[in-house]
């Protein structure tokens, strides 16, 4: 197939990309840069200039190709406080490319999150179809009702699914969230977490989620919601611990009040208990996660070498 890969050249799309490819199948990435442009042709795959804010750009390059996998986001504009219009941007592409899609059976395969999805238990694939109260008040929510309207597009004859994401997608040279918690750590002298750290996250090793986007674009049900979930749920003390035994410094709870103080606009979201489960997933796509653990990643000293 010839996919359309949005984000093609971030931490997850610059997996997902070589692992398209060595599937057999071409790949056209979204590039907004130069930079971002050459990477990807020095990977194999073919270059569309354009950005989020580029719907007719995104719709033509949908629609010459055989599938998509959405997997870009406005995360800069999201995490410098405006997560809504991160959000409205991301509906307003799915929108022109889905409309791109219509009737034709085509793959689209949309990223979203799990963190928040259902606080305090496992979070199932089930969950989140319905936008809850606790969904609402978190703001990576709000992409929620970005992955309804993907679902959506099941009806209008696109094979639409949506591949929820954990909050760290983790593996040699990430600097995404463990490695901000890492570079806290550091720069405080401390590996915190919030009161006594038995709240967990979900994670998945990079390489298993690139895997399953391309599964999930070759074969999901349309209207399929899928975990990418390696770990259901490591406590945020065990992350604190071994943060701290690499870094050399100890690890020790903040207060909840304190929380923002300490961890910055990652604040809100340490303390949140959030585990999940992929047993549909793996049911339904025959997809096993085979990567190292976050804890396995961060033993490894992936996160701590780099100053």
């Amino acid at each position: 197939m010839r996919m359309f890969v949005t984000g093609a050249s971030g931490w997850i799309g610059s997996a997902v990309v070589p692992e398209l490819l060595r599937a057999g199948h071409e790949v056209v990435g979204l590039a907004r840069s130069d930079a971002s442009a050459q990477r990807l042709q020095a990977a194999g795959a073919l270059v569309e200039r354009g950005d989020l804010d580029d719907p007719d750009t995104l719709a033509r390059a949908a629609g010459d190709s055989d599938g998509v996998i959405h997997l870009a986001f406005q995360h800069e504009v999201a995490f410098g406080g405006d997560f809504a219009a991160a959000a409205a941007a991301d509906r307003r592409a799915v929108a022109a490319m889905g409309a791109a899609l219509a009737e034709s059976d085509r793959p689209f395969v949309l990223a979203s999150g799990l963190l928040g999805l259902a606080p305090g238990r496992a979070s199932t694939e089930h969950d989140g179809l319905v936008p809850s109260a606790a969904t609402r008040a978190n703001p990576a929510g709000r992409r929620a009702a970005t992955a309804l309207l993907a679902l959506s597009l099941a009806g209008t004859g696109v094979r639409s699914s949506v591949l929820r994401l954990p909050p760290t997608v983790h593996g040699d040279g990430d600097e995404g969230f463990i490695a901000r918690l890492v570079g806290i750590a550091r720069e405080r002298g401390l590996a915190g977490y919030v009161s006594d750290g038995t709240n967990r996250w979900p994670a998945v090793h990079r390489s298993d989620a690139a895997r399953l986007a391309r599964v999930a674009a070759e074969s999901a049900p349309a209207g399929s919601v899928l975990h990418a979930v390696g770990d259901g749920g490591v406590r945020f003390r065990e992350i604190a611990e071994a943060i701290g035994r690499h870094v050399h410094v100890p690890a020790d709870s903040i207060p909840p009040g304190r929380a923002n103080e300490h961890f910055g606009f990652l604040g809100p979201l340490v303390s949140i208990d959030s585990p999940a489960t992929a047993e549909v997933t793996r049911e339904l796509l025959g997809w096993e996660p085979t990567g190292p653990s976050l804890i396995e990643d961060l033993e490894a000293e992936h996160y701590d070498r780099r100053r």
